[in-house]
């Protein structure tokens, strides 16, 4: 046998060792695979994949076992639960790795971030001119990629007008988010072609305050609006017919509150006033009119009947309700109450 002899076959007993090595660890990978799925299956159906029993999970060893066989469908299973510890709540804040919730008062739910405004780097040093000109072309950048389409630019302007007519009033944040969910629904339902960002965006806040409980007017909300109030009143009409708004009606006890303290009202005539609303109310005097002349009416009187001194033209400017509805309400509110006559007065 000559020497290419030997070597031709010393090739062919290698290459047929090598098949039956691949043949022997596909066999074995396949039988992975499918011991595999048979405890993926058996986890699932919390069914044992030998003798159908009932498995048990030991919490020392962390391993899932049947309680009639012993078999050991798996181990060493990950702990999703946090690797530390705490003892009250603060420390629980502190510790937690998580970012903020998403919001609905951003376009984009708070899911992206944002390019800062400071032209400085990591250690606090100002950035030299050609890298402040190329942190502006990346901000630019940024903020077209935020906003791919003419939904996120309508979103991103107008719940930039929410924000900035609700920091003006002091409207909570919940309220916020609400108005947030009305705009959003009044996109999707297609409302808004053939009227303003503006004004669907006013409305949607009113909407929310109404929803809430908050005591703010519309004539409140045209003063931080960029529209007109009838404009505001014949949106907010089509929104809430159009997505079926369940809005309680403003009821004068949600004014008292704001108006008291603005007018520094002492407890006893914030106290009288409520009771001349609860009388009122209970006589329907508030049915048909403006509940923050309800209220202001009975502010009114229950500052002289509580002997402090408010006058009527302060009463209006922080009500927004004219000195003639004051007195007109006045003498409805007197008369609807128990403490006493009206002709008293």
């Amino acid at each position: 046998m000559n020497r290419d002899e030997l070597r031709a076959r010393n090739l062919i007993t290698d290459q047929t060792m090598a098949n039956e090595q691949l043949n022997t660890t596909r066999q074995s990978e396949s039988d992975n695979v499918s011991q595999f799925d048979r405890s993926r299956d058996a986890l699932r159906h919390n069914e044992c994949p030998e003798c159908s029993g009932h498995l048990i999970r030991d919490s020392d060893t962390d391993e899932t076992i049947c309680s009639e066989c012993g078999l050991v469908v798996s181990e060493q299973t990950i702990d999703r639960g946090p690797e530390w510890r705490t003892f009250d709540f603060e420390q629980g804040e502190t510790t937690s790795r998580v970012g903020l919730p998403t919001t609905e008062k951003m376009h984009d739910k708070g899911l992206t971030t944002n390019i800062g405004w400071r032209d400085k780097d990591a250690h606090g040093n100002p950035l030299s001119a050609r890298q402040r000109q190329k942190m502006n072309r990346l901000r630019t950048w940024d903020e077209r990629f935020r906003t791919q389409n003419s939904k996120g630019r309508n979103l991103k302007r107008a719940l930039g007008e929410i924000d900035r007519m609700a920091s003006a009033l002091g409207v909570p944040e919940p309220s916020r988010e609400t108005a947030s969910v009305i705009y959003r629904q009044a996109l999707d339902e297609d409302l808004l072609p053939g009227r303003s960002i503006e004004s669907v965006a006013t409305c949607a806040l009113y909407a929310a305050t109404r929803t809430n409980g908050i005591s703010r007017t519309i004539d409140e909300l045209t003063e931080v609006s960029r529209v007109e109030k009838l404009d505001i009143e014949r949106t907010y009409r089509y929104i809430s017919r159009e997505l079926d708004l369940q809005i309680p009606p403003s009821h004068p006890m949600e004014y008292v509150g704001r108006f008291a303290s603005e007018l520094n009202c002492s407890n006893e005539t914030d106290r009288c006033a409520r009771k001349l609303i609860d009388d009122a109310t209970e006589q329907g005097v508030h049915s048909g009119k403006n509940p923050a002349g309800i209220a202001a009416a009975a502010l009114y009187a229950a500052s002289r009947l509580c002997g402090e001194s408010i006058i009527q033209p302060d009463i209006s400017e922080v009500a927004n309700i004219s000195e003639v509805t004051i007195r007109q309400r006045y003498r409805d509110v007197l008369d609807a109450t128990d403490l006493l006559d009206a002709d008293e007065i």
